[in-house]
């Protein structure tokens, strides 16, 4: 089980500096100031993320490693595509907040069984970092979809274009 729990966590340090990297450039494609600010809100709490995740290695007594997580590698291209062929206007803010909510169920599921697998072996320090984390994913959740139900959707169905630039 603790083999299984490192694969988890090695996995998700991977996934989350591969979200470090790509939510700059999700800001700086996404039209809205509201979504542009929740994009750089989130890059700021997954620098954060890193940072417990390499406190989780800690626990482990483990140096950070991080092989390719494949299903973050996916969902970050398929952001990049949105960005790639939809021109600028609120449609495409809708599929970028489409494809981050992708993002945070993956992440979701992922934090809620490496938690789980934390408390189960006893670590539970570990398991309060894996739930903090777990929080944020389900907040960052909640606010994108908040701002497509809200505003995004509904002006991309009107066809307004608004920049936040």
């Amino acid at each position: 089980m603790q083999d299984l729990f490192l694969e988890q966590i090695e996995d998700l340090y991977d996934a989350e500096n591969r979200l470090v990297k790509a939510l700059p450039k999700m800001a700086d494609a996404a039209t809205t100031q509201e979504l542009q600010t929740a994009f750089e809100e989130h890059l700021r709490q997954t620098e954060g993320q890193v940072g417990r995740l390499e406190q989780v290695f800690g626990e482990l007594g483990k140096s950070p490693t991080k092989p390719t997580c494949d299903a973050m590698k996916g969902l970050i291209e398929e952001c990049e595509d949105i960005v790639k062929n939809t021109e600028e206007s609120p449609l495409r803010d809708a599929g970028l907040i489409a494809a981050a909510n992708r993002v945070e169920h993956y992440e979701m599921a992922a934090y809620g069984a490496a938690r789980n697998f934390a408390q189960v072996l006893g670590l539970n320090r570990s398991a309060q970092l894996l739930e903090q984390t777990l929080n944020e994913e389900k907040q960052a959740d909640e606010t994108l979809t908040r701002i497509a139900t809200q505003t995004v959707n509904k002006q991309a169905v009107a066809g307004r274009t608004r920049t936040a630039r």
